[in-house]
């Protein structure tokens, strides 16, 4: 009895099981069907390739100011890809207009001028005895400033353009029926330094040498070589982005021109804590956050690679901008992003 009532489960399981599958794939496992288009990841406008690899986070000079906290370390970083140059005026007025078009009920107008608008009184209120009239009046609004890096923008106003731009880009992706690319972000402090260095190990500044001049004394980036000694960089403030030579991975004013947000919470002790895989250290309790880079009215110690700085995350300064990043995904090898 039990076998003849075991004949018709096993035909029954077996029709069953086959109507999961279309008849051309003759039971195959195949895999879900009508799934986004996804090519290959091509590198998102604006940006270049950071192929992944291992590197020694931390310092290559002296520790001038005694502070230990970016002690070396080896890390791995995960292919990623990140903006060529700063954020610029006018790519971020295109972020502020598309808010003031789609979203002022949402947000409210004032909130959109008091916390994503640039704030310009910066120029005047962050040096004292300075005259910035000009720049707080020019800068930001008009066109002989377009691809100069914006600047008066604070942490959180920079990670809410990363989030906008994402849901831009995606947005028409969805329209095209093309699979989502991964968000616009800052990018870690991790990242950031292994960005910098351009594939060099153990390099002082993105260029490589110890020096900040080249064999032919022309300047290799936009900052304050001596005292009250600004312009002879070739710019009294900032400068256009990309007015200097890349680094190796064809990035644009890693160093001086204007420091640069990172995701990462500041804490000086971090490089012993976080770990040696992409390491983070997100703390929304934290308010300092990191920035790095160095800028137009820094000293040379702050362009280095390996020097760290930190600024409250409700600050917006004449002195620093942002980039973003992008996680790398859908290949197995970071030699892929050589392609």
């Amino acid at each position: 009895m039990k076998k003849i009532l075991a004949l018709p489960l096993l035909a029954l399981s077996g029709l069953l099981m086959g109507g999961c599958f279309t008849k051309n794939y003759q039971g195959d496992l195949v895999g879900a069907e009508d799934r986004p288009i996804f090519n290959p990841q091509d590198v998102p406008f604006g940006m270049v390739p950071c192929p992944g690899g291992t590197f020694h986070m931390g310092q290559t000079d002296q520790d001038i100011s005694a502070s230990m906290v970016n002690m070396n370390k080896q890390v791995t970083i995960a292919g990623f890809y990140m903006d060529e140059t700063e954020i610029t005026n006018n790519e971020y007025r295109q972020f502020v207009s598309a808010i003031m078009q789609d979203s002022v009920e949402a947000l409210g107008e004032d909130y959109i001028k008091t916390e994503l608008y640039p704030d310009t009184t910066v120029w005047v209120r962050d040096f004292t005895y300075h005259m910035g009239d000009p720049l707080l009046e020019y800068y930001y609004s008009h066109p002989a400033f377009d691809d100069y890096p914006v600047v008066g923008v604070d942490w959180f106003a920079a990670k809410y353009f990363c989030n906008w731009r994402s849901k831009y880009k995606n947005s028409t992706n969805e329209e095209r029926g093309e699979a989502p690319l991964p968000n616009f972000r800052l990018p870690s402090e991790a990242e950031w330094e292994y960005a910098a260095r351009g594939g060099r190990e153990g390099a002082t500044f993105p260029w490589g040498g110890p020096y900040v001049r080249n064999t032919k004394g022309c300047m290799l980036a936009n900052f304050k070589p001596g005292r009250g000694d600004y312009a002879s960089d070739g710019y009294a403030y900032t400068s256009e982005v990309g007015s200097y030579f890349p680094n190796d991975f064809g990035l644009y004013d890693m160093a001086g021109n204007v420091s640069e947000w990172c995701d990462d919470a500041y804490m000086e002790a971090s490089v012993p804590v976080v770990w040696d895989l992409n390491p983070t250290n997100p703390d929304d309790n934290e308010p300092r956050k990191v920035v790095r880079g160095g800028s137009w009215k820094d000293i040379q110690y702050f362009l280095e690679t390996g020097t760290r700085n930190f600024e409250y995350q409700d600050s917006s300064r004449s002195y620093i901008g942002f980039r973003c990043s992008m996680i790398q995904i859908g290949m197995g090898s970071n030699r892929s992003l050589n392609r």
